[in-house]
């Protein structure tokens, strides 16, 4: 036991022992030369004296190292921060002798020990310049012996400013990198034509095939930091035109411990060329709105759901109920919030649908705030099974609505979407239904019911991006409805924000509206999924088009015919004015709608059309029930108007 003891101590400790004897004898050389130096390389000066003072000189010098401690930085990570500690370590040795001969001439105590001051400066000049030499020297040899991996991968890192410079020291302190950095690219003028660190740096104009091919440069790193979402996608679009393979740098607030690893560079997504600059909102108004309340939150393990769950749980609220009927999913959130400190919250295994079970808990629980996101919402699927659409998207709303006004409820959040807009099919017509339930709740006046309205998610269930992903791990061919089709695209934590900041600005009948920004043509982002795979399309994988599918348009919208947009204290954040509507009559017919769907009666669509006179189908067997409209009312519907906030 004492043998191990003593084994693991000696392991541990030999090799900063080790760099202080290293550092010692440089102190003495050094000295040793600044006398052949101030003494014009003679030995015209007392040798006696100069041996009395060669281990007083390394006493001092042991003296500064042990108390700055520059010897126990790790040789072969030597940077800017041990060379500091380095130099303070020679000023405070420096400082030290000058006193002692200063104190000496006074008391003329020992007079061996009469070093002149000049000496004493080269000395310090000259030990500085050593001991930083011999750590890079040490450095550079280790990374050699151990550096088994021959150069296998040229590469351009696109970007010369400060995150450019940090990723090029990150690559080539990675022992294990296979990876040379052939050179910069930017577009600074000032900057093209010169070197950093010894690589040059190219104008982005010489980025072309024929350099590529010249180098042999397999990858690109995209490396700028605070670059505009959109000037992001430009210029990657532009560069995975290119027979190389682009990578991207991550933020910095994402490096580990301040500083990146090579390890953190990875190729580029999809989304990352997608993402949007984060929505801000006032996290204050948020914060007192949820002040020691009871939350609920359906649907609580849902893509938009949990990050809600997420969310609230940075905020000082009661307690927090998360209710779902994947008991998977829910235990997988549940997990992960007690992984992260988390522990008051409560989740529930239940189904909105059922109204004795979803009234006991509210009951029990008593919530103030309910952010209602439970839903199904696949458009195809859900063509083909409207009793279930109806029974969950508009049955289970109705039942958390009416409950949340006979238990007092304070306000209430609906998650819709950008599909409840002149619908097209039978999900869209639900949520459009379930909206104006929501309406209809209002009037009554004792709970604040609002509406969130938004697009497509990134990284979402079931969302086109995965679903692309696996089509290219598997060699293709991408399957997409139509050439032409675009989606609105946001972030999962904006979407979850953008409900959170409804809640907390929402005065009871609004429908907010996120500006989405410019519509993505699914076409263009296939082909970029594929280049930025290291891919060519169509030679490696091709697009295969299959058609637009039961329910599905080309061109979402956020807004329906007749209605505008008001502004809030946000720019992004509208305020949907819609049109008026007969609430007494839409509600009597939103329970008629309930009811027929409980006998599986086949009008059902039928209703959902008289209660969304918008609602026209497409691609799907219904769009019969809009011409039997069509001849009854002897006149063709005129166009859908799209509108944009």
């Amino acid at each position: 036991m004492i043998q191990k003891y003593l084994n693991y101590n000696a392991q541990r400790y030999a090799s900063k022992w080790l760099v202080l004897g290293i550092d010692l004898l440089t102190v003495v050389f050094s000295f040793i030369l600044s006398y052949f130096i101030r003494f014009n390389l003679t030995l015209n000066f007392d040798v006696h004296n100069f041996l009395v003072q060669i281990p007083l000189i390394a006493l001092a010098a042991l003296l500064a190292f042990i108390i700055v401690g520059s010897y126990k930085g790790v040789v072969r990570h030597t940077g800017v921060r041990d060379v500091y500690n380095i130099f303070n370590a020679v000023c405070f040795f420096s400082i030290l002798v000058i006193f002692v001969v200063l104190v000496n001439r006074q008391l003329d105590v020992l007079s061996q020990f009469t070093i002149p001051l000049s000496i004493i400066i080269i000395n310090s000049l000259i030990a500085f310049i050593g001991l930083v030499a011999s750590r890079f020297v040490f450095k550079s040899f280790y990374n050699r012996m151990n550096s088994n991996i021959k150069v296998t991968k040229n590469i351009i890192i696109y970007g010369a400013g400060d995150s450019g410079v940090l990723t090029h020291s990150a690559i080539a302190n990675n022992t294990k990198s296979r990876y040379r950095v052939i050179g910069y690219i930017d577009r600074d003028v000032k900057k093209i034509g010169k070197n950093i660190n010894g690589v040059p740096v190219f104008g982005r104009k010489t980025l072309t095939e024929a350099f590529i091919v010249k180098n042999n440069i397999s990858e690109i790193i995209f490396s700028i930091q605070n670059i505009d979402s959109r000037k992001l996608r430009k210029t990657v679009e532009g560069l995975v035109d290119l027979p190389i393979v682009v990578k991207i740098v991550p933020p910095i607030e994402d490096w580990i411990n301040g500083e990146l690893k090579v390890s953190q560079i990875k190729q580029v997504q999809i989304e990352d060329l997608l993402d949007r600059a984060p929505i801000t909102i006032k996290n204050s108004k948020i914060a007192m709105e949820l002040m020691n309340k009871t939350v609920m939150v359906t649907g609580g393990a849902g893509s938009i759901g949990s990050e809600i769950v997420r969310q609230i749980c940075n905020y000082g609220y009661k307690s927090l109920i998360v209710i779902d009927s994947a008991e998977s999913a829910l235990y997988d959130l549940q997990q992960e919030l007690k992984q992260n400190g988390f522990h008051n919250f409560i989740p529930i295994v239940t189904d909105i649908r059922d109204k004795n079970r979803m009234n006991a808990l509210f009951g029990e629980h008593r919530p103030n705030v309910v952010f209602h996101a439970a839903a199904y919402k696949h458009v195809p699927l859900m063509e083909y099974n409207s009793y279930e659409a109806i029974k969950i998207n508009i049955g289970g709303t109705k039942n958390v609505a009416d409950l949340s006004i006979i238990h007092g409820v304070e306000k209430f959040v609906f998650v819709s979407t950008d599909k409840a807009v002149n619908p097209t099919n039978v999900m869209g017509a639900t949520k459009r239904i379930a909206e104006l339930y929501i309406s209809c709740m209002q009037k009554e006046n004792k709970t604040k019911f609002i509406t969130t309205r938004f697009g497509n998610v990134l990284g979402s269930n079931g969302s086109v991006i995965p679903l692309f992903r696996k089509q290219i791990e598997n060699g293709g061919p991408l399957t997409l409805t139509h050439k032409d089709i675009t989606r609105y695209f946001m972030t999962i934590p904006e979407a979850s924000q953008l409900v959170l900041e409804a809640g907390a600005m929402g005065e009871g009948g609004e429908i907010f509206i996120f500006d989405m920004g410019e519509s993505v043509k699914i076409f263009d982002l296939a082909k970029n999924m594929i280049k930025l795979s290291g891919l060519r399309y169509p030679d490696d994988i091709d697009i295969k088009i299959t058609g637009l599918r039961p329910g599905e348009k080309l061109y979402e919208e956020l807004l329906a015919n007749g209605e505008n947009t008001l502004p809030t204290y946000h720019q992004k954040i509208k305020i949907s004015k819609v049109r008026d509507v007969e609430y007494a009559k839409v509600r009597s017919k939103i329970d008629e709608l309930c009811i027929t769907n409980m006998f599986f009666s086949g009008n059902t669509v039928k209703l959902m059309k008289e209660i969304v006179p918008e609602y026209v189908s497409k691609n799907s067997d219904f769009c019969e029930l809009d011409k039997s409209t069509d001849s009854t009312d002897g006149q063709d519907k005129a166009p859908l108007k799209i509108v944009q906030p």
